[in-house]
């Protein structure tokens, strides 16, 4: 049940995020063809600052997952029920506080930035734009929760992308008609209130039994404010180096840091899917015997990097004939820089390379013994990025962001080898080692081959097969490397195939 829910998981994560992908790449060109560079660098820094907002949730959503994992395999209905009652009430409180903010923001804001955007627009921006944010924590954080858990994260997945696609086109279509920055943004808050009540019809068809209203056990997500501290440093590495670029530089210089960070966010996404796909049969395997966990733990943390390294390769090979495809005929700043994607790449692969060792520290509950940990990881990346940026600019925070994630990915996967799983911390740091000398060849061969395609269909051609090969090398190599991954995989496989043929043969 596990592995096929996994794969339902990904395989719905994987041809939603491509969809949301080829429309959330095309987007952006639109508004920088038919708004310029300023606009665009305006709607990021917005939508940077909003996310900022979602530090209000607390940590609830994640110290409920953590409690509802035994549970949930357990089958507690009212366990389930009261941690969810729990959850909701949260959930609430924080709609409401985040409905505030976005007021005060959408007045403040444009009293402090530098562009010659109308204050009025602005203004009226900020309120579109962060009113689906509210009425998301209101009416839905509960049940996009308790999904996930389930394992069930696909159907979350399916209606998040019907109403994203529904979005983008609305948006693709008023932009290209002619429609002010007001009306494109407005499409996102009217379809977040059709996207609510298609949770509410689902989930009260499928999940009859689910009572909200039952005494809520604030105990089992007590851990919720560690959660936090963790999800400030999250969010910190993600949408400070914006912030930091809007305050220190300029809405141009924004826009360049912001295109580079939506191709390598595409990646980030896809890895996202990935992993939750997976993450909830680790949280139950954790609870049913640490030997069954560390078993599949190595062979997820095996193949998951190869996953990982093999995207960033081809990515780093490609990224830049791409953006001077993408970018042709913008001529207000220059967006063709050779360190940009360079250190972008060091610091997607620190942070997604390390996940699987975070994974663990979340799934075993550690939010409050870490968290001093996460607070110097935020200090560092705070003090070396506003540091830099007076000096190098763009690159500044990048290199700021470094600093902090180098100390931190060692820190995470010391920490979780060693607290947790009790082991010697050298398997997951040679993997690591493996896949950064894999990376270092393939990039290198690809110098010698100069690859430089000209157009958009050749560039994707082009990257599919160097991906396909780097995939097929990454994995054979870390198979080879761990003979035991690759037959407790195997059998997995084979025990899997063999179900479906059985179920195949009753059914005929």
């Amino acid at each position: 049940m596990k592995a096929k829910r996994s794969l339902i998981n990904l395989a719905f994560g994987l041809i939603s995020q491509g969809l949301i992908i080829a429309l959330g790449i095309l987007i952006p060109r639109l508004l920088l063809v038919n708004f310029g560079s300023e606009v665009n660098g305006l709607l990021s820094s917005i939508g940077q600052i909003i996310i900022y907002m979602s530090l209000l949730e607390a940590g609830v959503g994640a110290a409920s997952l953590q409690a509802l994992y035994k549970h949930v395999a357990g089958s507690s209905k009212e366990n389930i029920n009261s941690i969810l009652s729990a959850t909701s009430s949260y959930y609430k409180k924080t709609g409401i506080y985040y409905f505030i903010c976005i007021i005060l923001l959408s007045v403040i804001y444009p009293l402090f930035i530098d562009s010659s955007i109308d204050k009025m627009t602005i203004m009226f921006v900020i309120l579109v734009t962060g009113m689906g944010g509210a009425i998301n924590f209101y009416f839905q954080g509960t049940f996009k929760v308790f999904l996930v858990a389930e394992g069930k994260s696909y159907i979350d997945t399916s209606i998040t992308t019907l109403i994203n696609i529904v979005i983008s086109g609305l948006k693709i279509i008023f932009i290209l008609k002619g429609y002010n920055i007001i009306a494109i943004q407005t499409t996102h808050f009217v379809l977040m209130i059709v996207q609510i009540i298609i949770y509410q019809i689902y989930m009260k068809r499928n999940y009859k039994w689910l009572d909200l209203k039952v005494k809520p056990n604030f105990d089992a997500i007590s851990q919720k404010k560690s959660v936090m501290v963790h999800q400030i440093s999250y969010l910190i590495f993600n949408n400070t180096d914006v912030l930091i670029l809007t305050i220190f530089t300029n809405l141009k210089v924004v826009s360049v840091y912001v295109l580079y960070n939506m191709l390598f966010s595409v990646l980030d996404k896809v890895i996202s899917t990935v992993n939750s796909s997976v993450t909830f049969a680790l949280g139950q395997t954790f609870h049913e015997g640490k030997e069954k966990f560390i078993s599949l733990y190595n062979a997820y943390e095996v193949f998951f990097m190869s996953f990982v390294f093999s995207l960033f390769t081809v990515a780093y090979i490609f990224i830049l004939p791409f953006m001077e495809l993408y970018t042709s005929g913008i001529k207000d700043i220059n967006y063709i820089d050779f360190w940009i994607p360079t250190l972008f790449v060091i610091i997607k692969l620190l942070v997604n390379a390390r996940a699987t060792s975070n994974n663990v520290i979340n799934i075993a509950g550690h939010f409050k013994k870490t968290q001093n940990r996460a607070i110097l990881e935020c200090i560092i990346n705070l003090v070396f990025s506003i540091t830099l940026v007076q000096f190098l600019g763009i690159y500044g925070v990048l290199l700021g962001t470094i600093a902090a994630l180098l100390y931190r990915s060692i820190d995470i996967v010391l920490y979780a080898n060693k607290k947790i799983l009790e082991r010697n911390a050298w398997m997951t740091l040679r993997r690591w080692l493996t896949n950064i000398v894999i990376f270092s060849l393939i990039v290198a061969a690809a110098k010698t081959v100069n690859i430089y395609p000209t157009s958009y269909v050749t560039t994707i051609m082009s990257a599919i097969l160097v991906l396909a090969i780097s995939a097929v090398i990454f994995v054979v190599v870390n198979a080879l490397l761990d003979r035991e991954v690759y037959h407790y995989t195997k059998d997995i496989i084979v025990k899997v195939v063999q179900k479906q043929k059985r179920k195949k043969a009753i059914s005929t």
